[in-house]
């Protein structure tokens, strides 16, 4: 009879070869297996760490997806300060930063050149080669641990390669939104109707305060680094420090340079200067360093900064030009939103047409008029926006901008929620370009994944009047789609089986393809987590919405107005005929034991040392069952602060014991 394989031998086997794939793909450049098979060596990996917890690493490879939740940051204090940089924006501050590091050590000195990126700085502490804490920069000498976060950015290594490598040592790194991920979170929170993010920095920063590790995983951050720290260097230069970490797995940014003189520092900030756009990542600056270690220990700090390094910061990108007029687009949520329409002008290296004006609030408070010259800066070098008036060069026929009180699609009265910036158009289910965003929504890849059809198709399939709403689309007959213009049989045929392969998308795909205000992917996932059918989230009150994990109150009320409307209600009952799904496939936990066998349970509140999925999962490994609704069967309602007072009410009415937390905890031992 064969022996069972050791799970310990596997998983390090596994982590091992997965480690060295990852490697070789983000640092070399080389896809060793396909993707389908990576995903595989992954996939069981995961099965056997859920089989055997005890042998789960914290720096598995399947900690990069993310998942755990923090409550609260723990405070950490910084072996080695994370001091700021003196700031210059000229030419000449350069030459004098210069003349007085050669008056301290001499003529002979080199120069490190690096790209100053607009992300958040991050301190990486590695022992034996693996990590153990990320941390942010916070004040200087104590910032917050996010080492849950940290383990989610695939260019931060969780064991180090290679050799001649301290004991313990740690990397300071700059974390970043890729310029690409930036503008397709801000296109999906337009959408949603929310606020845009302002810039590639913030939407980082943002990201890494995250309590839910797997949002920041699905925000694809990147990490550029930048220094080596410990007690003992092994390394004379900052230029031999940065080839060596490049070496053990770091992601290094190439376009460093090491410089002889202070022309050669200057020529590079010449050539970046514009160079820099070409880059995938917002860049404001250089920072020019010393690069031998013993002279930058002779030239030491001051009370705030090195002596020893400067940064160099690009002026703003800013030209002036023309307000031709304001166009007004109608989104997918109702939105009407200004875009003015500039005189073209070069910015940046592109030619802008077009630039955001956001909201009436913003036109009044610029005090927009037509044909005034207007100044335009790219904000973190991506969106262009209008920034101020010249009022010295305001023609006297100017125009003041009279905000639409109607629609410009359909003429319906615009209505503004209180506290809110935006104007909306209420015509959901007849205004044309809200019902097309809906749709192209409702397909996309993120959503229901409905190849063959694009926005193109969209229109036609409106225009000709056979889709009114995303049930619509479950009725097409091959018929009515093959009599369409550049319609042949074949797309006919594609569009209808990627329709039917559309219903085995999972609940949470399904819930965000609906378009709920303020319901984006993620939110969708944890709702599908807490709800997981869409009875149980039709039922749900707002204590409960808002007692889910990221659930805050504009989600809450936007869900329960969402099924106020008899017309959503109708619709999603059409999609549920038609075949979605419409619940979560839940796998329960590994049993642990029976204590709770038999019993039920709802959860209402929140929680001070446990999430609501956690408990859900420790009722369920204890053989109990999490319900959604109370009911005179019920064994115990678990109540947490903030719980809804009807929920309270209907419990003691119904005579159903009421457990707090640590009665909770306390029964599974």
């Amino acid at each position: 009879m064969a022996l069972e394989k050791d799970p310990a031998e596997e998983i390090l086997k596994l982590t091992e070869r997965i480690n060295f794939l990852n490697y070789q793909y983000y640092q070399n450049s080389i896809s060793e297996v396909s993707d389908f098979e990576f995903d595989m060596l992954l996939k069981q990996l995961q099965q056997l760490e859920e089989q055997y917890p005890e042998l789960r690493s914290p720096n598995s490879p399947t900690q990069r997806v993310g998942g755990t939740v923090t409550k609260n940051f723990k405070t950490v204090y910084h072996k080695y300060p994370m001091l700021s940089l003196a700031n210059t924006y000229s030419e000449e501050d350069l030459r004098e930063f210069d003349k007085r590091v050669r008056k301290v050590v001499g003529d002979e000195v080199e120069y490190v050149c690096e790209q100053k990126f607009d992300g958040v700085a991050i301190s990486l502490t590695y022992e034996n080669g693996s990590f153990i804490q990320g941390a942010t920069r916070g004040d200087g000498t104590r910032g917050d641990d996010i080492s849950n976060n940290v383990r989610t950015i695939r260019d931060v290594p969780l064991q180090v390669h290679g050799e001649g490598f301290p004991d313990l040592f740690e990397v300071r790194g700059e974390v970043f939104m890729p310029l690409q991920v930036f503008e397709q979170l801000n296109a999906e929170r337009e959408e949603a109707g929310e606020q845009l993010l302002a810039n590639p920095r913030n939407a980082a920063s943002g990201t890494l305060k995250q309590q839910d590790s797997s949002i920041v995983a699905s925000r694809k951050l990147g990490c550029f680094s930048y220094s080596f720290h410990c007690n003992q260097s092994p390394f004379d230069t900052h230029s031999e420090s940065l080839q060596a970490i490049q070496k053990w797995g770091f992601q290094v940014s190439e376009t460093w340079r090491k410089c002889s003189s202070v022309e050669e520092v200057l020529a590079y900030v010449n050539e970046w200067e514009s160079k820099r756009f070409e880059l995938p990542i917002a860049t404001d600056g250089i920072v020019v360093k010393v690069n031998s270690y013993a002279l930058q220990e002779e030239l030491g700090f001051t009370s705030k900064v090195p002596r020893w390094a400067i940064a160099y910061k690009f002026p703003a990108m800013s030209v002036a030009t023309q307000l031709l007029g304001i166009q007004y687009q109608v989104g997918r949520t109702g939105a009407v939103t200004p875009v003015a329409l500039l005189e073209p002008v070069s910015l940046a290296g592109t030619v802008v047409k077009r630039a955001s004006v956001h909201n009436a609030n913003e036109i009044q408070r610029l005090d927009l008029r037509l044909k005034d010259v207007v100044f335009v800066e790219k904000g973190g070098e991506i969106i262009p926006k209008i920034t101020g008036v010249d009022f010295s060069k305001r023609p006297a026929d100017s125009t003041p901008i009279e905000y639409p009180t109607h629609c410009p699609a359909c003429s319906t009265p615009l209505v503004r929620t209180e506290g809110e910036a935006h104007f909306y158009c209420p015509n959901e289910e007849g205004c044309p370009p809200q019902i097309k965003a809906k749709l192209e929504h409702f397909i996309s890849r993120k959503a229901m994944n409905i190849d063959g059809l694009g926005p193109e198709t969209v229109d036609q399939l409106y225009n000709v009047g056979l889709v009114q709403n995303v049930a619509d689309l479950y009725d097409l007959q091959f018929e009515q789609l093959v009599g369409l213009e550049r319609m042949g049989e074949k797309s006919a045929n594609n569009i209808l089986k990627s329709l039917e392969k559309s219903k085995e998308a999972p609940y949470d795909r399904v819930l965000f393809a609906l378009g709920i205000r303020f319901v984006g992917s993620t939110v969708a996932k944890k709702l599908a987590e807490q709800l997981p059918d869409m009875e149980a989230l039709r039922g749900a009150s707002y204590e409960e919405l808002v007692a889910v994990n990221e659930i805050g109150d504009r989600i809450a009320s936007s869900i329960i107005d969402y099924f106020k409307n008899p017309d959503h209600v109708e619709l999603v009952e059409r999609l549920k005929t038609a075949g979605l799904n419409f619940k979560a496939e839940v796998t329960p936990p590994p049993l642990e034991s029976d204590k709770l066998s038999g019993q039920t349970f709802v959860i209402s509140g929140v929680f001070e040392s446990v999430s609501r999925e956690e408990l859900q999962q420790l009722i369920q490994s204890h053989g109990g069952k999490v319900v959604s609704s109370i009911s005179a069967k019920l064994s115990y309602l678990v109540a947490g602060d903030k719980m809804g007072p009807s929920k309270l009410e209907k419990a003691n009415k119904l005579g159903i014991k009421i457990l707090s937390e640590e009665q909770f905890l306390e029964m599974i031992g």
